[in-house]
């Protein structure tokens, strides 16, 4: 852990102009390092991996204690979020939130803290988005599609246990997912009405993902909330869901609506 002077100080000699690669040969800082300080020069808070009891290494493991905040970010995570190892047998959880959306991120945090054993966590401000993060060592417990590999390219799916969290909180599983690759637009088309040309606007959602499991666990909660969706393709690949006819995108403006 570098003090916050070699921190100025390294910063100090780049803004002079120099290499990152001359800059860690003069201070013994490595350029990894440096080029982190560039975005952020605080050191990130402290955060240890001891906690509180996880819900599913007891003798009989249970639901985590707000299952609400779970199935909301069990959605972000499966859109956004990744597992790594971190020190002393430790993992770091991250779920990367763009700028642009103040209240998601605040949401973000709200629910990792809602799951995290140790009831923590840390926001790291990168070049157009924060990484939310937490650490614990009970992670993979708690998100078993943590692996190897892309999400994409590997099979993801539910354990039993979160298969009945998201049934009980459908719409905050899919306001995670909608969160994390999804967006809410006003799409247009035009119409003849007494033989002139009209415009006129309605509301659309879309949910994009490469993994054909994780769109799959999106539109079968879609289809248990009676929201009705169609597929489109990009190219030959059909990574995009749709959400169009009016019923459907009232109750999905009910329960989920626009990102903030």
């Amino acid at each position: 852990m570098y003090d916050i002077s070699t921190r100025k100080r390294a910063l100090s000699l780049v803004s002079q102009g120099r290499s990152l690669n001359s800059v860690s040969k003069e201070t013994g800082v490595s350029r990894a390092a440096i080029r982190s300080w560039l975005v952020r020069i605080e050191p990130l808070p402290r955060m240890s991996a001891q906690s509180g009891p996880c819900c599913r290494c007891q003798p009989v493991p249970a639901w985590p204690a707000d299952p609400a905040a779970y199935s909301y970010l069990l959605g972000l995570y499966l859109g956004d979020g990744c597992i790594s190892s971190g020190a002393r047998s430790g993992y770091f959880l991250r779920i990367a939130c763009a700028d642009a959306w103040p209240g998601l991120i605040d949401a973000c945090v709200t629910a990792v803290k809602a799951a995290n054993p140790s009831g923590k966590a840390a926001r790291v401000q990168a070049v157009g988005y924060v990484s939310v993060v937490g650490y614990s060592q009970h992670w993979p417990c708690l998100f078993p599609q943590h692996g190897p590999g892309k999400k994409h390219e590997r099979r993801i799916a539910l354990e039993h246990w979160q298969q009945e969290i998201v049934d009980a909180y459908p719409w905050e599983f899919i306001r995670g997912l909608i969160h994390s690759d999804g967006c809410r637009i006003t799409n247009w088309a035009t119409r003849l009405v007494a033989g002139v040309k009209k415009r006129y606007e309605y509301p659309r959602y879309f949910f994009t993902n490469k993994s054909d499991d994780i769109r799959k666990l999106f539109s079968d909660t879609l289809d248990k909330v009676g929201v009705e969706w169609t597929t489109l393709a990009r190219g030959v690949d059909p990574f995009n869901i749709s959400i169009a006819r009016k019923a459907s995108t009232t109750l999905m403006d009910t329960h989920i609506g626009p990102k903030y």
